[in-house]
């Protein structure tokens, strides 16, 4: 006799929705619930469940879905539905050396660009990872980080630019790849955060591009220590092509 189905926690959380949602809403709605986190990669995506959740048919449902796989953040495999998309180890690694390379383009322009207000919301994201650290909070870590990195590169307003930092960021996201760090390697990365926020308000480009490029070198040697065998990183053999 088969076991009890497993509760999804996509639909659980969609289900707190206004039925009948639109078009638009729905894909926000399925994109932020992957995006914070609580949806681990490799989780299915029930279209059935998801449709009765915003009390509308498969058609819509699927379409979303159709823009988030373009977007990286869902797969599908033929008999075996949609799910969180999971990405290699080796695939993790290059989203980020991709992260890097436009985020440096990003900050030499955005430096020569910020002014004073700049300069306040960059250090109020800096003081609140500060308090993620000391409260040692890796969920409020990881989200902070982000929020960092934005204040320092949105100065430069360069639209496409900032589309496709943002794809890519969001690639990593399901991974919560902040949160599976010690201590320790939070604390050192902080202190990363701290140079690039000095030699933005100096408004010194070439030491925010090597503070920027020591914090990501540091980053992906963490992120490349993580475990291989707890179901973080999908097995090379089985990711989709």
């Amino acid at each position: 006799m088969a076991g009890p189905r497993r509760r999804s926690v996509l639909v659980a959380r969609l289900r707190a929705r206004a039925p009948g949602a639109p078009q638009t809403a729905i894909l926000d709605d399925l994109r932020a619930c992957i995006l914070d986190g609580e949806v681990p990669p490799g989780s299915p995506i029930p279209v059935d469940a998801v449709a009765d959740a915003f009390g509308v048919s498969r058609i819509p449902v699927r379409e979303a879905l159709m823009t988030l796989i373009g977007e990286g953040l869902v797969d599908h495999r033929p008999h075996l539905g949609y799910r969180v998309a999971k990405l290699t180890a080796e695939e993790f690694g290059e989203v980020y050396l991709v992260r890097e390379a436009l985020e440096t383009a990003a900050l030499r322009v955005a430096v020569g660009q910020a002014g004073a207000g700049d300069d306040e919301r960059a250090g109020a994201a800096h003081a609140a990872l500060e308090a993620a650290v000391r409260a040692g909070d890796g969920r409020a870590y990881h989200r902070e980080s982000r929020r960092f990195h934005l204040a320092l590169i949105r100065p430069c307003r360069m639209r496409r630019l900032l589309h496709m930092l943002g794809t890519a960021w969001n690639m990593t996201e399901p991974l919560q790849p902040m949160t599976h760090l010690g201590p320790d390697e939070r604390a050192l990365l902080h202190r990363d955060h701290a140079a690039m926020l000095a030699a933005f308000t100096a408004r010194d480009a070439d030491a925010l591009a090597a503070a920027c490029a020591a914090h990501h070198h540091r980053l992906q040697s963490y992120i490349a220590r993580l475990p291989r065998d707890t179901g973080l990183f999908a097995n090379p053999d089985s990711a989709p092509l």
